[in-house]
């Protein structure tokens, strides 16, 4: 893809673009990165032996490479468990001879090249259901690690190393993993308060990079150089990230949960001092140079807010949530937010939904997106088939 580039009047005032895949697989995002203003040099500079600007100093990307492998070692986990083969035996798994064990769900079950709704639960994804009566409230945290299939994998981890080792390398892993870590909480409340079917992904977690991205640009507003520029760019990314969250399979809370927790979050780990300040261990004895306070006035209440909108924000949604709240029942167009029909596809889930019957080891199901019905006998060859799978034949 090609890179835009906006430049101001020296290297270092660049305000650069670069793209990156979107988390629900789309092309067509874009990372900005900011470099700080140029400037006069400042009193400090002329002192012999003083440091470099702790802005300036690059620490070695170690956490984001680890998150990037974590994440890949979960999914070959995954679909180890999932076992197309032997759990879905009368299923046309994708390349059942080429990967055996590891071969991916039908496409007309997962069409992103991954493992069943099924093995995603087992492994940890985040379900309403099991969260609120089930007491799992660790699912919000093991669902972040999950993903749908390769093609979300990939994604998912394209947007990581474009967005998250810029940031690492300016700020360190130990402000970005709590950044990474919390958003991705942010957006699986949100997600959980509104969407009661499954949910996985890393998204939440990566679109509270990209709001930390834009608070870190308020904050910080003082020491950058074309500041309009690198906002509108910013704002513009934002949008087209969000507007792709409208269609359908996509979870757009987890994305406005994670990217209102990052905004917030930015605010209060990614604090810079103003251009020009000195630390007072640095400075000679005898030196009656300007002193300039370590944070503006502004980036102190701006810390103050967002830690304050951050703690009632996380308060409130929790309590909700542990509470049963559906926020679909108190807010008529707030799914629009996650999908908005067209004459092209629907929002909803109910074309694999199945009204399934018991009577001793016979199961009749019949599939409520067609009509179809069909009694299948689980002591015989559909032994090892769940329910679900024969739904989604059935449905098929």
């Amino acid at each position: 893809m090609a890179k835009d580039k906006t430049s101001g009047m020296a290297p270092e005032a660049e305000a650069r673009l670069r793209p990156w895949g979107g988390s629900d697989g789309s092309d067509g995002h874009h990372s900005v990165e900011v470099g700080p203003a140029a400037a006069p040099p400042p009193a400090r500079a002329q002192i012999p032996g003083l440091p470099q600007r702790q802005r300036d100093k690059k620490w070695w990307p170690l956490l984001v490479p680890i998150i990037f492998v974590a994440n890949v070692i979960m999914f070959v986990i995954t679909m180890y468990v999932n076992n197309c083969p032997t759990n879905s035996p009368l299923s046309s798994c994708v390349l059942r001879r080429s990967l055996g064990r590891f071969s991916f769900q039908p496409l007309r079950q997962n069409p992103l090249l991954g493992p069943s709704t099924q093995t995603l639960q087992k492994m940890g994804a985040l379900v309403n259901d099991k969260v609120v009566h089930g007491h799992q409230g660790w699912r919000l945290i093991t669902c972040i690690w999950l993903h749908a299939g390769v093609v979300h994998l990939l994604a998912n981890m394209l947007s990581l190393l474009l967005i998250g080792i810029r940031l690492e390398q300016e700020f360190g892993f130990v402000r970005i993993g709590p950044l990474y870590v919390i958003s991705g909480i942010g957006g699986s409340v949100l997600s959980a308060l509104f969407v009661q079917s499954n949910s996985v992904g890393a998204s939440g977690a990566l679109f509270g990079l990209l709001g930390a991205m834009l608070s870190e640009l308020i904050t910080n507003w003082t020491i950058y150089a074309n500041k309009c520029s690198a906002m509108t760019a910013l704002i513009v990314i934002v949008a087209i990230n969000l507007a792709l969250g409208i269609l359908p399979h996509v979870d757009n809370f987890a994305h406005i949960g994670g990217f209102v927790t990052g905004f917030l979050l930015g605010f209060v780990l990614l604090i810079r001092p103003q251009y020009g300040y000195v630390s007072q261990k640095y400075t000679p004895v005898g030196y009656n140079g300007p002193v300039k306070n370590k944070h503006m006035i502004y980036q102190y209440v701006l810390w103050v807010i967002g830690a304050i909108l951050l703690i009632v924000g996380f308060t409130v949604g929790l309590i909700l949530l542990f509470r049963g709240f559906n926020g679909n029942d108190h807010c008529s167009w707030c799914h629009y937010l996650s999908c908005v029909p067209t004459s092209r596809w629907n929002c909803r889930s109910g074309t694999e939904t199945c009204e399934v019957s018991q009577l001793g080891n016979m199961y009749n199901i019949t599939c409520q997106g067609s009509g179809r019905n069909h009694v299948y006998n689980l002591s015989g060859s559909n032994a090892t088939q769940s329910t679900t799978d024969l739904c989604y034949q059935l449905c098929s």
